[in-house]
């Protein structure tokens, strides 16, 4: 897995063939992702800010903020486990026995930039798309017109 970078070329030696392959695995893994976020993602998440906020009493921000840190606390290493069986165990021939140790190592390599673009750009950027799609303002009022 992966793509050779030429010496003294760098990223400039990548080819259109690298963009297809990723697009190939950005196809299944979507699949995958969605299955998994349905099944136990969502719900856990949800769990996670039942028990960290009170929907009555704290700001339903706070609340949307501890629903995605769940999310993010069961998908990531959820998705890290699926992709080292993929890519590492299937794909590139690694032992099963050094599975607990690929699956860590990913997980510290992931849990990073999961958890910053999830809290700064991918559910910001999808909340604000479905509030503008649905009417509603910030307050979670019908806007008017």
């Amino acid at each position: 897995m992966g793509f050779n970078l030429t010496e003294g070329l760098g990223f400039a030696s990548i080819s259109y063939g690298v963009f297809a392959e990723a697009l190939k695995e950005a196809a299944f893994m979507a699949v995958i992702v969605f299955a998994v976020s349905n099944l136990i993602g969502n719900r856990a998440g949800a769990r996670f800010m039942e028990r960290h906020c009170n929907a009555q009493t704290d700001n339903p921000y706070f609340c949307r903020i501890m629903r995605q840190a769940g999310i993010i606390l069961v998908m990531c290493p959820a998705m890290s486990l699926i992709a080292s069986l993929i890519f590492q165990i299937i794909l590139g021939g690694e032992p099963i026995l050094r599975l607990p140790a690929i699956w860590v190592g990913t997980v510290l390599r992931n849990f990073p930039m999961a958890f910053f673009w999830n809290m700064f750009a991918a559910a910001p950027l999808v909340h604000l798309i479905f509030e503008k799609w649905n009417g509603l303002s910030k307050l979670g009022v019908e806007s008017e017109g």
